[in-house]
């Protein structure tokens, strides 16, 4: 059969890719058309995202894909939760769009007054995080933001750059399950909590499924870069659910993207609401097939990329690769930090938020740059094992094997740390597993595919995933529990 040409746009909260997939109907390979920065920008305290600069990028990434000699068949968007633009009556955009680490424990509080957390998980199954977009648009009606007031929609920013190019404006599943304003189990939007936050329920959309056409390129834009009005597919549009349907994994599997934040879970058809995934502050994001996927969000790459950022501006700029091996260098089990503190949230001065951090638990503090990237990924893998368990507690049985997936492959020695802790094999791969996703998600918009379990077969020959078997030993059982009580020191 002719190849499929399906161009994947996978955004991060810190850089983005365009991805084209060709599909010759048995394996998709997968090339890199263009790369850019996503930094957000700071403005009066608070922290924004560059929505036309972005949109400028997409239409980029289809010049250079012709500018290489090759058509998309088909697009699609994926990118980080929570975050969204409004529109005002006209069309147009009301300002860049928030970054959601402006989110505060203040801002869950006052919500939490109005509407009990637990009754919010119960009618969404999603845990309260500082970030999730019901307390930011609380925060936003509370200060009485004129935005928010003159918005006619509000699109979440993977529908927002759709819109951008297509000019469709609905939202689709697995983004609006991490909103904490969606009812997964009802496939509705939860008006009961609008009503009582005074959240205009209006400006929220139609939803769709993964694996749907939705529209076509914008004739102007198609004119504008001389190409076709490309068809655009609703995908996994929250990059972890992209991520999820390209794991090629079999079996009883939990899940690990690993990115700016390591998402970590297993897929089920129902989400998990008890008491043990409340009080665990899990999460039941939706799944490209319509299910669900109870997860833990954990602080991932974020904590190293702004100590990174930290040494940058102390004028020792390192590169991945040299923190890589001053981490090798150092001392393994000096100290440990739980990685979902509060304090490591937010950007700046991240290793003195970990030198506190272990004076308060009585610790020897890292020095080195080597010491702190060994503190931070030993902490990371210990908090895995935390999660797994949890895991296993909420399915009622032993998870055999971890399929991680995204830019965090890359680090060997996190991934062989992650084995020997969970005393579990590790399966890494593919590295750039939403935008396998996304295509494949694409295919089955294009009717080149049948479903998920027909795309985790394309996945399982696409990719030659990376294989860590666990080393266990006694040091990591110690390590283990020097961090629960840690843990157990914050609760009290």
């Amino acid at each position: 059969m002719k190849q499929k040409k399906l161009l994947a746009f996978d955004l991060g909260a810190s850089n983005g890719r365009a991805v084209l997939g060709s599909f010759d109907g048995n394996r998709i390979t997968l090339t890199e058309v263009h790369r850019f920065d996503n930094p957000m920008v700071e403005q009066n305290g608070l922290y924004y995202w560059d929505a036309l600069g972005l949109y400028r990028q997409l239409k980029e990434s289809f010049q250079k894909l012709k500018g290489d000699g090759f058509a998309a068949d088909c697009f699609g968007i994926d990118t980080w939760g929570v975050d969204f633009g409004l529109i005002d009556q006209n069309g147009a955009l009301l300002g860049n769009p928030r970054c959601y680490r402006n989110g505060t424990e203040a801002g869950m509080a006052a919500v939490h007054a109005v509407v009990p957390q637990r009754d919010l998980f119960r009618r969404t199954g999603i845990a309260g995080m500082p970030f999730n977009t019901v307390y930011q648009l609380f925060a936003r009606k509370s200060e009485g933001d004129p935005a928010l007031e003159k918005a006619k929609t509000l699109l979440f920013s993977p529908d927002l750059y759709g819109f951008f190019l297509t000019g469709e404006k609905r939202t689709e599943y697995t983004i609006a399950t991490t909103s904490m304003l969606y009812d997964g189990v009802n496939r509705c939007w939860d008006e009961e909590t609008m009503r009582a936050l005074d959240i205009p329920a209006a400006i929220f959309t139609e939803v769709d499924f993964a694996g749907t056409l939705r529209g076509i390129l914008r004739s102007a834009v198609a004119e504008e870069l001389g190409i076709s009005q490309v068809p655009f597919a609703a995908v996994g549009t929250h990059d972890t659910a992209s991520a999820v349907a390209a794991i090629p994994g079999e079996g009883d599997f939990a899940f690990c993207s690993s990115g700016t934040w390591s998402l970590f879970g297993v897929e089920t058809e129902m989400p998990l609401v008890n008491d043990t995934a409340f009080e665990a502050n899990f999460s039941n994001e939706g799944t490209v097939q319509g299910g669900f996927r109870p997860l833990k969000n954990i602080m991932g790459q974020w904590i190293m990329q702004e100590c990174r950022r930290d040494w940058a501006r102390l004028g020792s700029a390192y590169t991945w690769k040299e923190i890589d091996t001053l981490t090798a260098k150092a001392a393994p089990f000096a100290a440990f930090i739980d990685p979902d503190d509060a304090p490591f949230f937010s950007a700046g001065d991240m290793c003195g938020k970990i030198t506190r951090y272990c004076e308060k638990t009585e610790q020897k503090a890292p020095e080195t740059p080597g010491e702190f990237a060994r503190c931070v990924y030993e902490s990371l893998a210990l908090k895995y094992r935390w999660t797994l368990e949890r895991l296993e507690k909420l399915k009622g049985g032993r998870i055999d094997s971890l399929n991680i997936t995204g830019g965090g492959i890359g680090n060997t020695l996190l991934c062989q740390m992650t084995a020997d802790v969970l005393n579990r094999r590790v399966i890494a791969g593919p590295a750039e597993g939403s935008a396998m996703g996304n295509t494949l998600m694409q295919a089955v918009a294009l009717g080149e595919i049948k479903d998920i379990s027909e795309a985790r077969q394309v996945a399982r020959r696409s990719v030659e995933p990376i294989v860590y078997e666990p080393n266990h030993t006694q040091q990591w059982e110690d390590a283990y529990a020097k961090l629960l009580g840690y843990m157990e020191m914050k609760e009290l």
